[in-house]
C-alpha cells in the first residue's frame, strides 16, 4: 500500500549524507519511570514538554510523568484519541509549542508522538506502557486509513524509558504480540536477502545481523515468556529496542518487515480490527517461512509457547479472508519485494492457510 496520497509528513531536503538516529539513553527496568527527570536533564532538550498519552495510559503512567516533570518544565498534555489523522494534526500543532515531546502509551500513542515530533523538528522520548510491537524504538509509524494501515517515516526516540513493572502489568496478549513481531524478523530478513539476490536491492549486513540475532533470542527463549513477569517484560522490551535500532541502521523497516508484514497490512484491509499487529505478523511468519523452505513448525511452536495465535481463526478471521489477504499482499508496498510477490495462486494460498491447522 502506498502512502503517497497521505499528506501527513513534510518533505525533507535530500542530501547525500546518511543519518543513523539511535537512542542516546535506554532505561529498562523496575520503577524506572522515576528516572524520567534525570533522562530529560541529561538530554537537555528545552524548558517545555508536550506529553502525549491515551485515556487509560494517562492513568497508568502519563499522570506520573507529568508530576515528575512539572517542577522543572513547562508541561503541556495532549490526549491521543478519536480520528487518527485528525489527532495527528492536532498533536502536531501542540508539539510546535513545546521544546520536546514525550509519548506515554501503547502503539497508537507512540506513533502519534513520533509523527508530531517529526513534523515539528522536535526530539522525542518513548515511554511505552506495553511491549506490543517494535514501534517503541523505531523510526517508522503506522497510521490507520480507510484502506488499512500505512507505514511512514517518523522521528526515532532520542531516549526510551521502559518501566517493566508497568509493562508486565499490561494484558499478556500485548507482550505476546510484541514477541511475535520480533520473531517475524526471521522471515523479514529472508525476504530482504531474496530481494537482494533477485532485484539487486542494497542490503546492510550490520542491520541484518542485528535483526537476526534479536529474533533468535526470543525464538530460543520462548519458554521464558510468561504472563505478568517482569523478567519477560525486560527480555521482550530489550528485543524491541534492538529491532528498532536495526531499522535505524538500515534506514528503513526492511530488517523487520517483509511478506509477513504485508500479509498483516492486507488483513487490516479485509478484516479491520481483527487481531493485533504482531499477532497477524506471527501468522504471516509461519506461512512465509514455509515458502522459504525453513522450519515453519519451529516458528509455530515458539509462537504457541509465548501465547500468540497461529491460525486466522484464533484472531476471528475466516480462512477465505486470510486467503484474500495472502493474494493481495503484493499490492501492499509493491516496491518492497518479498516471497509473497512471486505469484501465489488462489489454490496455493488456500493450501497455505490449511497448513496452519496441521499438527
Amino acid at each position: 500500500m502506498s502512502a503517497d496520497g497521505i499528506n501527513l509528513l513534510r518533505t525533507k531536503v535530500f542530501d547525500k549524507s546518511k543519518w543513523m538516529q539511535l537512542p542516546r539513553d535506554v532505561v529498562i527496568g523496575h520503577d524506572v519511570l522515576e528516572q524520567i527527570p534525570a533522562v530529560c536533564e541529561d538530554l537537555a532538550l528545552g524548558e517545555s514538554v508536550l506529553i502525549i498519552s491515551g485515556g487509560r495510559t494517562r492513568d497508568v503512567a502519563g499522570k506520573r510523568v507529568e508530576a515528575l516533570l512539572s517542577g522543572s518544565y513547562d508541561v503541556a498534555t495532549f490526549a491521543a484519541a478519536g480520528d487518527p489523522l485528525g489527532t495527528i494534526k492536532k498533536a502536531e500543532a501542540a508539539a510546535a509549542e513545546a521544546g520536546f515531546v514525550i509519548g506515554v502509551g501503547g502503539g497508537r500513542v507512540i506513533d502519534t508522538a513520533k509523527i508530531a515530533a517529526y513534523n515539528t523538528d522536535r526530539h522525542f522520548i518513548s515511554v511505552p506502557t506495553a511491549a506490543s510491537h517494535d514501534g517503541i524504538a523505531s523510526s517508522r509509524a503506522s497510521v490507520p486509513t480507510a484502506d488499512g494501515n500505512v507505514s511512514l517515516a517518523a522521528e526515532p526516540p532520542l531516549a526510551v524509558v521502559a518501566d517493566t513493572a508497568i509493562i508486565a502489568s499490561a494484558p499478556h496478549r500485548l507482550l505476546a504480540s510484541g514477541c511475535a513481531d520480533i520473531i517475524a524478523n526471521h522471515t523479514a530478513i529472508l525476504d530482504w536477502e531474496l530481494s537482494h539476490r533477485l532485484r539487486g536491492e542494497p542490503i546492510s549486513e550490520y542491520a541484518l545481523t542485528l535483526s537476526r540475532m534479536t529474533a533468535e533470542i526470543l525464538f530460543r527463549n520462548a519458554d521464558l515468556i510468561k504472563p505478568h513477569s517482569e523478567e519477560s517484560a525486560w527480555i521482550v522490551t530489550k528485543a524491541l529496542v534492538s529491532s528498532g535500532v536495526a531499522m535505524s541502521i538500515a534506514g528503513s523497516s526492511r530488517p523487520a518487515s517483509g511478506g509477513e508484514h504485508k500479509f498483516s497490512h492486507a488483513l487490516d484491509r479485509f478484516a479491520p480490527n481483527k487481531g493485533l499487529h504482531g499477532e497477524k505478523c506471527g501468522i504471516g511468519t509461519i506461512i512465509t517461512m514455509y515458502l522459504h523452505g525453513g522450519d515453519w513448525k519451529a516458528i509455530r511452536d515458539s509462537l504457541r509457547k509465548i501465547g500468540a495465535p497461529t491460525t486466522p481463526a484464533e484472531i476471528g478471521v475466516d480462512d477465505e479472508t486470510a486467503v484474500e489477504a495472502l493474494l493481495a499482499a503484493r499490492t501492499i508496498r509493491p516496491e518492497r519485494f518479498t516471497i509473497l510477490d512471486m505469484g501465489l495462486t488462489p489454490e496455493s494460498a488456500r493450501s497455505l492457510v490449511k497448513m496452519l491447522y496441521r499438527e
